[in-house]
């Protein structure tokens, strides 16, 4: 009678979990991976394919090498819109974040109504943007516009080239500083109690504790704000195309943005320049972000513990 042999399998070693997760790890990504792939890498080689070419939708796509390139580089067009786009980050970026900062103080503190108020500063980010540029157009209006009956002048706030850009500035911060005080409030519920319960004890006052222990605290949350902000305000388009088409006042709020739309789609129809301001944008875009993650290199804990 021979006797049942039992095989003692061994245990699993944390490589070959690993190995046997790592197909169903791919399965799971595909889906994500192919969207990214599909409208995001891919859009970036045929728009870097398109910017050594002219094309105007209806003509065949013809080879022009570096013509494109060196047409937008040397013109002042593009460089005026550049300028333009970067005074109106300028206006933008630091308003914003301050104003959600302290926006986002004021509603942490649990004071009467503060619910309502967290509604209606995020009502703006979550509207249309073109919807309120037409909005808004109506409220600046020279004769009939509301602000202008409020103050009782007849201001041409859309049509002056001095007032154009900062009031197209003033509705985006206006409609973006709910979106940073939103992320603000969860980087101050994020906070330990017991740094700020420190800071008491060691006697500091409330401004003293804003700057030295909550401020950077916020470094993760102030990093976020800062490089998404700045990115959307560099895409800037839909409400500055809503309140002044066509670049504003001798070209007042002509950003890239509304520049790369009116080369590709606004008469010219050259989608070779547009996808080359693109590009340009692109790589302005990468070196602004690298530059703020290595500023915030250092700067910046994640681990409260």
């Amino acid at each position: 009678m021979t006797k049942a042999r039992h095989r003692v399998r061994a245990p699993r070693t944390p490589r070959s979990l690993r190995r046997g997760e790592t197909p169903l790890a791919w399965a799971l990504l595909a889906p994500s991976l192919a969207g990214i792939a599909a409208f995001l890498v891919l859009p970036i080689f045929v728009v870097t394919w398109l910017s050594f070419h002219t094309w105007d939708l209806l003509s065949p796509i013809a080879w022009v090498g570096l013509d494109n390139w060196i047409s937008i580089l040397s013109e002042p067009t593009f460089g005026h819109s550049m300028l333009v786009t970067v005074l109106f980050v300028l206006m933008v970026i630091p308003t914003q974040t301050a104003l959600g900062l302290l926006m986002s103080l004021l509603l942490s503190r649990g004071l009467p109504g503060s619910p309502v108020f967290r509604v209606l500063y995020v009502i703006p980010w979550i509207c249309a943007p073109l919807a309120l540029g037409v909005v808004w157009k109506w409220i600046f209006a020279p004769y009939d516009g509301a602000l202008n009956a409020l103050l009782g002048t007849g201001v041409e706030w859309l049509t002056t080239p001095e007032l154009a850009l900062p009031v197209v500035a003033t509705v985006s911060i206006w409609s973006q500083v709910g979106y940073v005080t939103l992320f603000f409030m969860a980087g101050l519920a994020g906070i330990p109690q017991q740094f700020l319960e420190a800071a008491a004890l060691d006697g500091a006052n409330a401004w003293q504790t804003l700057w030295h222990v909550k401020v950077p605290l916020l470094g993760p949350t102030l990093f976020f704000v800062l490089v998404t902000g700045v990115i959307s305000s560099f895409q800037a388009f839909d409400q500055i195309y809503a309140l002044t088409p066509n670049g504003g006042p001798q070209r007042a709020t002509d950003v890239i943005a509304a520049r790369i739309y009116l080369e590709a789609f606004g008469g010219a129809f050259n989608f070779g320049r547009a996808s080359a301001m693109a590009l340009v944008l692109f790589v302005v875009l990468i070196i602004v972000t690298v530059a703020q993650q290595r500023f915030f290199a250092k700067r910046v804990t994640y681990d409260l513990s």
